[in-house]
Formats: C-alpha cells, sequence, structure tokens
C-alpha cells in the first residue's frame, strides 16, 4: 500500500514488548502505526464502516489482552493482521451483522484530470482481479499492499508455510493473465470478434473475465499481441483505501484502557483464542468448517524456507504485471461485483472464509462519523525485508519428511470441586493430548477465580475457587470457565 507507515523491526520489538507491560502509551503508538490499514483491510472483509470499526476496537483490545502469546515481537504487524482477520470473520457469520454503510474513500489530494486517469486505471485493475479466486485476491492484496511476507500470510490466512509460495506465486501468474485479458478487453476488441463477444460490458464480470482469460490463451491473435502490461505494486495503488474515522482512535482507546470495561475485553479476548504454538490465532472456523476435520498450520524451519522463497516471489513481482488470477475452484466466495464501487469502496480482498456463527451483537460496535482523513505516510518507517533479485526460481524446499512438525495442539480436560463449608476448594486441569495454554475465562454464582499458564502433555494444575465469607443457607452451585473450552461446576454449603 503506497505510502504505508510500518513499524521497524526494532520498533515492532519494543512495542510488543511495552505490550505485554501494559503500557497504556505503547497501545497509542499501535493504533497510530497499524490502524488505518488495519481498518482498510477490515473493511475489505466486512464492506461496512461500523462492522470495520467494531472488529478494530476488537483487535486492538485482543492485541493487548494477548500481547503475552506473541513468541516473535518482531512479527507484531503480521500478528495484528491475523487477529483482525479473524474477528472480520466471526462477524460476517453473525446474525447481527450490520450492513449498507461503507466508508468514504481517503483523500488524496487528486485532480480532476488525474482521478479521472486513475478511474479508468481503476477499471482495469477490478478487470484483471476478477478472474482471480477470493484466496487469490486476498493474498497478493496482503503481498503487495499492505506488504506482508510470506511468514506473515501462513499466520494470518492458516495456509502451511510451505504452501504460500506456490499460492502467491501463482496468484501471480494468474494476475498477469487476467491484466492481458483486461487490456484486450480495453482496447482491442476490434482485432477479434470471439473476444469482443466475451466481453460486453467494462469492467469485466467475473464470468466473463475468466472466460477472456482463457481465450487469450488460447486464440493466435490474442495470444501474440505485445502490451505492455504493469505491474502488481502499481496495478493495486490505484485501488480505493477505506478511510478510518477520525473520531474512532478515542472510542478504541477508551475501550481498551477503561478499568469499567475489564470484563468486556476478557469476553473479546476469548473470541480470539485458541492460539497456535507461536502465539499466532488459529483461523476461524464457522461450524460448517469445524465438522470437518482442517489440515493443520505448519511453520517448519521458518527462515530456511522464507529465505529462498521471498526472493523468488520479488523477482515474480517485476516480471509479472497486473491483477490477475485463478479461481482454485475449492472455495464458495462472493464474487467482485461487476461494477465496482469506485467512489466509496476500500480495494480490500474478498474473504475467503465464511463468517463466525458466534453472534457479535455488533449493535455496540461505534457508529463511526465519515472523514475524508487518509493516513500519514511519514507517521512510522516502512519495514521492507531485504531481498536479492534473482533470475532463477528458488530451490525446491526440502523434503518435508526433514521438517519438524508443529506439535498438535492439546485439549484441556477440567474436574469441579466441593467446598462443603470451606472457604476455598480446588479444580483439577490437566492437558491431554498435546501441550495447551489455558486460562480462567470468568466465573459463575458466588465464587471467584482466576490463573493462566501453560501445561505440557499430560501435565496438571490445580486452580483455587473461593466464596466469599459469608453465611451459606443450604446448597449453592457456580461455575469456573476456561479456555480453550471447558466448564467446571462448583458446589458450597
Amino acid at each position: 500500500m503506497a505510502g504505508e507507515p510500518r513499524s521497524g523491526h526494532n520498533d515492532a520489538v519494543r512495542l510488543a514488548e511495552s505490550l505485554r507491560a501494559g503500557d497504556v502509551i505503547a497501545l497509542t503508538e499501535v493504533y497510530d502505526a497499524y490502524a488505518p490499514f488495519l481498518f482498510d483491510y477490515c473493511h475489505g472483509l466486512l464492506r461496512d464502516r461500523v462492522e470495520a470499526a467494531g472488529a478494530l476496537r476488537n483487535c486492538v483490545i485482543a492485541a493487548r489482552e494477548h500481547a503475552d502469546r506473541l513468541t516473535e515481537p518482531e512479527r507484531l504487524r503480521g500478528w495484528l493482521y491475523a487477529i483482525a482477520r479473524k474477528e472480520c470473520m466471526r462477524r460476517r457469520d453473525s446474525p447481527n451483522r450490520h450492513t449498507g454503510q461503507e466508508a468514504p474513500e481517503a483523500d488524496d489530494g487528486l485532480s480532476p484530470e488525474q482521478l479521472e486517469r486513475r478511474d479508468e486505471r481503476r477499471k482495469l485493475a477490478h478487470s484483471a482481479l476478477a478472474a482471480l479466486s477470493g484466496r487469490q485476491r486476498e493474498a497478493i492484496d496482503l503481498h503487495v499492499r499492505h506488504e506482508l511476507d510470506e511468514v506473515d500470510l501462513c499466520g494470518v490466512l492458516g495456509v502451511p508455510l510451505e504452501d504460500v509460495y506456490p499460492l502467491v506465486e501463482q496468484a501471480r501468474r494468474d494476475l498477469g493473465a487476467g491484466v492481458r485479458a483486461a487490456l484486450i478487453a480495453q482496447s482491442h476488441l476490434g482485432d477479434c470478434p470471439a473476444a469482443a463477444g466475451l466481453a460486453d460490458s467494462w469492467p469485466l464480470p467475473p464470468q466473463a473475465a475468466g472466460a477472456l482469460v482463457r481465450h487469450v490463451a488460447e486464440c493466435q491473435v490474442c495470444g501474440t499481441r505485445e502490451l505492455s502490461v504493469p505491474p502488481p505494486d502499481r496495478l493495486l495503488a490505484v485501488l480505493p483505501i477505506a478511510a478510518i474515522p477520525s473520531d474512532l482512535r478515542l472510542t478504541v482507546l477508551t475501550a481498551a484502557t477503561d478499568d469499567d470495561r475489564a470484563g468486556n475485553r476478557r469476553a473479546i479476548a476469548a473470541w480470539t483464542e485458541p492460539f497456535d504454538e507461536y502465539g499466532w490465532p488459529l483461523p476461524y472456523e464457522s461450524l460448517v468448517t469445524r465438522a470437518k476435520e482442517k489440515p493443520q498450520r505448519r511453520r517448519g524451519p521458518v527462515y530456511a524456507v522464507v529465505g529462498a522463497g521471498v526472493t523468488a516471489v520479488v523477482v515474480l513481482a517485476g516480471a509479472l504485471t497486473a491483477f490477475g488470477g485463478e479461481d482454485d475452484g475449492a472455495s464458495a466466495l462472493p464474487e467482485i461485483s461487476a461494477q465496482p464501487s469506485i467512489s466509496g469502496a476500500s480495494g480490500g480482498p474478498v474473504p475467503t472464509e465464511s463468517a463466525p456463527i458466534d453472534p457479535s451483537p455488533t449493535s455496540s460496535s461505534p457508529s463511526p462519523t465519515e472523514s475524508s482523513k487518509s493516513p500519514t505516510p511519514s507517521e512510522t518507517p516502512s519495514e521492507t525485508p531485504s531481498r536479492t533479485p534473482t533470475s532463477e526460481a528458488p530451490p525446491d524446499p526440502p523434503a518435508t519428511t526433514d521438517r519438524p512438525e508443529r506439535p498438535a495442539p492439546g485439549d484441556l480436560r477440567v474436574s469441579g470441586c466441593s467446598m462443603g463449608r470451606d472457604e476455598s476448594c480446588g479444580i483439577t486441569i490437566r492437558a491431554v493430548g498435546g501441550s495447551v495454554t489455558w486460562r480462567v475465562t470468568g466465573t459463575s454464582g458466588e465464587v471467584s477465580a482466576s490463573g493462566s499458564g501453560r501445561l505440557s502433555p499430560g501435565e496438571s494444575a490445580t486452580v483455587t475457587v473461593s466464596r466469599p465469607d459469608e453465611w451459606c443457607w443450604g446448597e449453592e452451585s457456580g461455575s469456573v470457565s476456561f479456555s480453550p473450552g471447558g466448564s467446571a461446576p462448583v458446589s458450597y454449603c
């Protein structure tokens, strides 16, 4: 994303460590550095400014509550995107989801002539992107416009690391094919009657874009035409950026720090769970996908794979010139509109998952007012991985048999307790089938409990539950809730 204020490696580490320490000033810095672009990303997934504002608010709250989980503080920025995406997917499943209020576009001060030229390029970009699958569009948007590297994409999209490079590479190839087809539809339809019959509207709708790409690949007239194709970063740079509401900053920071809202923050933080071994939130799963067994995300030897993969991706960025993509046929996603909004919609990706089932009442989401304020490019320095161009594709990664697998997450088993007339009792918790990072998320009845920690496979611990020092009248009961999952009954008197 042109002019994006990205926090450098040292700043990310400093901010992550400060968040772990509960530094409120660091939370403000995180918002100022990342919020404008997280809001644009959320708006691209949700297509509503109220929902995007609520998702950003919950993302900041969850980041503060879970900052101690992140094992790679230098990857704070990508981690925030992963939290934001999970919250957006959850909101898409909500029956109370707010719709119909897209955010205005950030004002970039262009003249009327420049706006007209940009609108034409934007139509070209929409036509090229229409040929891609939803997952490809999101991957290319995150990689090119938001400048996330392969390890970040692994965490954000929930794709095994060894599959991220092929995903991005294929998306670039298909984007190049989509741009060529769109350029032919824009200026050269008169040379081929068959192509003209496939493109009877502009910008191209998804079905026509895909058909035209296939035609160009087979047509002797269209396929041999010499065209000047823009690179992906230039093509995607013309897409609109949703303007973050100017009054959202105070709303978010108040919700994230107000002492009276501590209980609400704990509930919001619980929506982000569970996390993987690296402290990244696992992708959101609706009830439909939860019923199916899905392959786990694997990181393996992170930097060995990325060292070769990132270099080749950058080479392809210069060689391929447009937003084309292929439909992998694996996801039932909403297609790009045949007539995309030019003045008011964000150019963000189309989501690749359905939204969460957990109905989060979006009526509590802030209702931001429209603002033309655009993100300030100079707020925070940009971090760009050092990449060495090469003319050859990277060697194939080593066989996965030599690659350490990420340990499978375990289950948390809990057992209740009875105080009788005592003032406390102990709940036993145990990790089964793998390691578990646990925490107490709430209680019911006149009991209190707290605690968090990590259990190795088979390891157990005791959580103390207490009640007020008051006289009892008959048997009472309550419960203690744990994350990830589980509730232990407690009786007393």
